[in-house]
């Protein structure tokens, strides 16, 4: 089956064989004073030696590695070309019909002196169209590659916010599990917080951008959620600075650190001390979360899932354009991030 060629393709490959054939015709005019008529026919003809190798040997057997073939072939098709357009055409009917002698046969048969040009000239036009055939599946193999490794990111992009959901979920119920267990007057509001948070995860929360004005208001729900279940909230800061209205970012970016943050930043006497600081200026996210290392022991099969699943989309969605460092001593754990949003 020939490859398929676009309009456009069409287009450029008849300008470009206009020029290569406008050349000799306007040199054998301006050396000789008319234009033989064997050389309309060269021209006409010589297309073929291209075409044959660019749509057909190299992608149907070069291609296939059928090396082996693929020369015989060559050698095979080039001989039978060379053949027919000196012998039958150039010749033959050229002259026939111009009632012109024939040219002298010189010795050497087929390969003498008078075919080493045309058989060099030929040989370099079927080239050209085998390395334009390479060029050309080079390129699509290369898109290609690219389109696929696109699709495979969404993929595991997607698989990470599959991950994540789950773990904010589990973490949230677990909160409202505790103020039920007390039977805290602000269960019902938590559950209303917590569908709050759920529908913006669901109907908001795709692939694509979403407001930093919504992205913050989800994680000021997210933090009065949190505080609902805590004995002592006065060390619980959030300072947001900047104007987030009109710039946009990746959704759940931010909510696995302050979740992390709220799991182990209680101390021994239940009390939780967290600081969030959001900035925002000149295009830039700046965000800072940092907590007290409390008693809650890190489970370090389990409680990774989410801090590594952001760190990952953030490396997809970001790439070069953001910086994430986190610092740990014995007392603290600080995340500092940076956005060029």
């Amino acid at each position: 089956m020939i490859k398929h060629i676009s309009i456009k393709e069409i287009t450029i490959h008849i300008l470009v064989w206009l020029c290569i054939s406008i050349f000799p015709l306007l040199t054998a005019y301006i050396d000789l004073g008319e234009i033989p008529s064997d050389l309309y026919l060269r021209q006409v003809i010589r297309p073929i030696l291209f075409y044959v190798n660019y749509l057909v040997f190299v992608p149907y057997i070069l291609l296939k590695r059928k090396l082996f073939l693929y020369i015989i072939v060559s050698i095979a098709f080039l001989v039978l070309y060379n053949y027919i357009s000196e012998e039958l055409i150039t010749r033959t009917i050229v002259h026939e019909l111009k009632d012109m002698p024939k040219p002298p046969n010189m010795r050497g048969g087929l390969f003498g002196i008078r075919y080493a040009i045309p058989i060099v000239f030929s040989l370099t036009i079927y080239l050209l169209g085998g390395i334009f055939s390479l060029v050309v599946d080079f390129y699509k193999r290369d898109r290609e590659a690219k389109e696929l490794e696109n699709e495979q990111k969404e993929i595991n992009l997607q698989f990470l916010r599959n991950q994540l959901n789950p773990h904010f979920l589990f973490n949230s119920l677990n909160s409202i599990y505790s103020l039920v267990r007390s039977k805290s007057d602000s269960a019902p509001e938590a559950v209303i917080s917590l569908s709050e948070l759920m529908r913006y995860m669901l109907y908001e929360a795709g692939d694509k951008q979403v407001s930093l004005e919504k992205e913050m208001n989800y994680i000021k729900n997210y933090i009065s959620l949190q505080r609902l279940r805590l004995k002592n909230t006065e060390a619980v800061k959030l300072n947001i600075k900047g104007d987030t209205k009109n710039l946009k970012i990746y959704p759940l970016l931010l909510i696995s650190f302050i979740e992390n943050a709220f799991k182990y930043g209680t101390d021994y006497k239940g009390n939780t001390h967290i600081d969030i600081q959001i900035q925002v200026f000149d295009n830039t996210l700046i965000f800072d979360v940092e907590n007290i290392i409390g008693l809650h022991k890190r489970d370090e099969k389990n409680s990774g899932v989410g801090l590594e699943n952001i760190k990952n989309q953030l490396n997809h969605l970001y790439h070069t354009n953001h910086d994430l460092i986190i610092e740990e001593n014995k007392t603290n754990y600080r995340v500092h991030l940076t956005i060029n949003l």
